[in-house]
């Protein structure tokens, strides 16, 4: 299965566990399809998942961590010993413990489909 192909099939399989979505069209864009698929992850019920989607989600996920590359924390400098200070895609740091703030209230994003990591199911 090429990249396309498994993203539109997790697009695909996760419209078809939402049918209050009702019919939503998917872009015919690279970049389109990947907002819709983090938006419908985004809205996904804390539920089981079938194999298949699962299988098909490690897939595409660690094709686009390799395509996105990773940051090792030990090539980063410390601010003091044992503390680093980093920016960037959090997904793709490869380290011990990561601290994201959020906000002040430490509870995260409450803006549907945002681009931060830490983005909550809506109610």
């Amino acid at each position: 299965m090429t990249q396309e192909e498994r993203r539109l099939y997790l697009i695909g399989e996760l419209l078809k566990e939402q049918p209050r979505l009702g019919d939503i069209g998917i872009p015919k864009d690279a970049e389109g399809q990947r907002r819709l698929l983090r938006a419908l992850v985004n809205l996904r019920p804390p539920l089981p998942a079938p194999e298949s989607l699962l299988e098909v989600e490690d897939e595409y996920l660690q094709e686009e961590l390799t395509r996105r590359g990773v940051t090792d924390a030990r090539t980063l400098s410390p601010v003091r010993p044992r503390i680093y200070l980093w920016q960037g895609d959090i997904t793709t740091l490869r380290c011990g413990a990561i601290v994201n703030a959020a906000n002040s209230g430490m509870t995260g994003c409450y803006v549907p489909c945002h681009g931060c990591i830490d983005n909550p199911t809506p109610v």
